[in-house]
């Protein structure tokens, strides 16, 4: 057995205040961490940030590395636990920005930046596309990194799989209105690619936008470990900040693609209107 422990966080950050955001970060990374040995915790898209910030995303930007990913590399070696986390990051052109996903590792070490593909509505106009889909290799398993809207397309789950990829994080700023999207979406990528999904979503408001939850873990099969999806208020029914835990055991990818040939019994040469511009 390969078991594996993984944390997903359901975070709500306050719009452009990026110190408030990281030392709440930090406070649920002590709490997860201390209340049990956790190999993997994954936080939500842009969440050192939060979403509807239009040109102000350019003044929140950081190259990487920089103070942001230097504070959560400080408190991933502080635990040993391998973090994935959303932010606003740029290069050495200050106007060009992206929406990225970094992975930090237990040593404390940069692993790897995803700047998202598929960017969706005023997301265009603030940020330039993604154009590599890399693979983190760990010391439990391969990790793939997709955000938000890249989840609709299966095309990126599919990619990050057939280059090894075992577990795949979602780091997501999913709307309330579109839940049930949210949820068939996140199955559907386990089911098809028989691969192990942690989906971490937001919550809360920022001006017009109102965010979901309902953060899980989800299976090789479908299943569900674990779930935020009850986690509401009592008087506004609104989703709650917290975090779910799940124990997985990795061979399950390998069983499940043995069992069911997902991915053995593809036939590439056939499939080559996918790779057409509509």
């Amino acid at each position: 057995m390969r078991e594996v422990t993984v944390a997903v966080a359901q975070m709500k950050p306050q719009l452009g205040e990026a110190e408030e955001n990281l030392v709440k970060m930090s406070e649920l990374i002590s709490r997860i961490a201390s209340q049990q040995r956790v190999d993997l915790i994954v936080f939500p898209e842009l969440i050192t940030s939060g979403y509807e910030l239009g040109v102000r995303f350019t003044e929140l930007a950081q190259r990487i590395p920089g103070p942001a990913v230097n504070l959560i590399a400080q408190r991933a070696n502080e635990y040993g636990v391998y973090i994935a986390f959303g932010m606003v990051t740029k290069e050495k052109v200050e106007s060009v920005i992206y929406n990225s996903a970094i992975i930090v590792g237990p040593d404390g070490e940069l692993l790897d930046i995803y700047n998202k593909i598929h960017l969706r509505g005023e997301e265009r106009m603030a940020f330039r596309e993604g154009f590599k889909m890399p693979v983190v290799d760990t010391e439990f398993g391969a990790v793939g990194m997709m955000i938000g809207y890249d989840l609709a397309f299966p095309e990126v789950a599919r990619s990050l799989v057939l280059d090894g990829a075992e577990i795949l994080c979602v780091l997501a700023n999913w709307e309330a209105a579109a839940m049930d999207e949210w949820k068939t979406y996140l199955r559907a990528r386990a089911y098809e690619n028989a691969v192990f999904i942690v989906g971490a979503n937001r919550v809360g408001e920022d001006v017009t936008v109102t965010f979901g939850g309902e953060s899980m873990v989800v299976g090789p099969r479908g299943q569900i470990y674990a779930s935020l999806a009850g986690e509401t208020d009592p008087d506004t029914g609104a989703p709650m900040e917290g975090f779910a835990v799940a124990r997985i055991d990795l061979d399950e990818v390998r069983r499940s693609r043995e069992e069911f040939q997902l991915i053995q019994n593809r036939q590439p040469p056939v499939y080559k209107a996918v790779v057409r511009r509509y």
